[in-house]
């Protein structure tokens, strides 16, 4: 399941994403995303630790985009917050370790099966930018006024 953390970072860097030309002021993006500012703060830091924002001080500081939005992945973000996109640790890639309950993992229904979960839903999340994501909103709002 998705954290809460997360689910703060993705909202955080979509807010980001939307206005590459300026920096995002924690407090901008806290109220307009309904987020806890202090929660989103250490958030941020996480964030930035990664290499995924970068942060400036000062009057026109706040956060940015460390890389082009079309090159920053969901998956990238969930890993960062989250850790591993896995529902167990023996069907991570990244992260593997034997269930201590397990006496065969290589014949392990439960292991095969969130293992072939893992990789679908790491290729939606992997294959989804910021940017993907932008065009998806735009798209649906337009869809909204229509209707």
């Amino acid at each position: 399941m998705l954290s809460q953390r997360a689910r703060y970072a993705v909202k955080a860097m979509l807010n980001i994403a939307r206005t590459p030309e300026s920096a995002s002021q924690v407090r901008s993006i806290s109220d307009e995303e309904g987020i806890p500012r202090r929660f989103l703060e250490v958030i941020m830091v996480d964030l930035r630790r990664a290499g995924l924002v970068e942060s400036a001080r000062g009057k026109t500081g706040g956060y940015r985009l460390a890389r082009p939005a079309s090159l920053i992945s969901f998956a990238e973000i969930l890993r960062t917050i989250d850790g591993p996109l896995a529902l167990l640790p023996c069907a991570s890639r990244n992260f593997y370790a034997r269930c201590a309950d397990c006496p065969d993992t290589v014949h392990c229904a439960l292991s095969l099966v969130l293992a072939e979960a893992r990789d679908r839903m790491a290729s939606v999340l992997e294959g989804t930018t910021l940017a993907d994501a932008d065009a998806l909103d735009r798209r649906f709002q337009l869809l909204r006024e229509v209707a």
